[in-house]
């Protein structure tokens, strides 16, 4: 395919690809040329940085973030912490819920600063000495998860409902739960679940 340039004379194909080419490659290297380039950026990157110390699952992390980073983005990339999943990452399905200061809290739209001072829990803060939490049993025991990609958020969205006591019927475990969605539609076993677990956390213990 050939093409004529703003002077008139022909070009091909073949050679404009290769001009573009040689033009892109030759930015990173006009970059190395400049004295002390990468230093420069690498300096400029650890101000935009802000000291950062997080309490999660009973300990504490100090990090230096980028003051935008969200507590979703912390946990996951930064702390290996990979059970809140970033799911819409637009607060709209619940996958990421975790707490923080034992209410309900959407890890994509929380901002990692402002979670300091907090106590934050996740998924794998559930579990003590190796037994888990009554609701993650009744997940199980209720078979209320198909794919588990929501089924963290799940879970730590119904542990927060038990605890504020709006879990006393289906209507309004399903109320309650209605922020957190399940694409492959396992609702009827979830509700189960965390009626089950709440018949178990509510319990009067008997007399001994």
């Amino acid at each position: 395919m050939e093409g004529t340039d703003h002077a008139g004379r022909g070009f091909s194909r073949r050679a404009f690809l290769e001009t573009g080419t040689l033009a892109a490659a030759a930015v990173p290297l006009a970059a190395e040329a400049r004295p002390g380039a990468r230093a420069m950026d690498e300096a400029v990157a650890a101000t935009t940085g802000v000291p950062v110390m997080l309490r999660i699952n009973g300990g504490e992390h100090r990090l230096t973030l980028d003051p935008r980073t969200t507590l979703l983005d912390t946990l996951r990339e930064h702390l290996g912490l990979t059970g809140a999943k970033k799911g819409c990452d637009q607060g709209q399905c619940g996958a990421c819920t975790v707490h923080v200061d034992g209410r309900r809290a959407l890890a994509c739209l929380t901002l990692a600063v402002a979670a300091q001072g907090k106590s934050v829990t996740t998924i794998e803060g559930l579990a003590q000495g190796g037994t888990l939490h009554p609701v993650q049993q009744a997940f199980i025991d209720c078979d209320a998860f198909q794919c588990g990609y929501c089924t963290p958020g799940q879970i730590m969205s119904a542990v927060a409902l038990i605890s504020e006591g709006h879990a006393g019927n289906a209507a309004d475990v399903c109320e309650g739960m209605s922020g957190n969605l399940c694409r492959c539609a396992a609702y009827p076993n979830i509700v189960a679940a965390v009626e089950q677990a709440a018949r178990e956390l509510t319990a009067v213990p008997k007399a001994a």
